[in-house]
């Protein structure tokens, strides 16, 4: 297991090359994943405009929207979070995302995964 670094680190909120593709409309950038941390992972994540995914994870989340704007939950619980806003993702939230236009977001995920 990779011990944690002991300084701070740097991580670009970029969208490389080396992105996973979540289907074909969401972008994944890992930065921080278990190898690196055992408590918690982190990554930037890219949605075009009406992309649309399930929400429930083994996981909780809080997302830092960095531009654009996403519809997060489910029915009348649903959420619009804007550029600057972050909202919490508790662990099988239920609902969807969707992206209301291109959207860049950085996510903190614990535990790391």
């Amino acid at each position: 297991m990779a011990v944690t670094p002991s300084q701070a680190r740097r991580f670009s909120s970029a969208i490389g090359d080396d992105a996973v593709h979540f289907g074909d409309r969401i972008l994944i950038a890992p930065a921080l994943g278990r190898e690196d941390s055992r408590s918690m992972s982190a990554y930037t994540s890219f949605f075009h405009a009406g992309a649309r995914a399930d929400l429930p994870a083994p996981y909780e989340e809080v997302w830092v929207v960095l531009s654009g704007a996403l519809r997060v939950g489910a029915g009348g619980d649903a959420v619009t979070v804007r550029a600057g806003d972050f909202v919490h993702v508790p662990e099988q939230a239920p609902g969807i995302v969707e992206a209301l236009e291109d959207t860049t977001m950085v996510c903190v995920s614990v535990p790391a995964h």
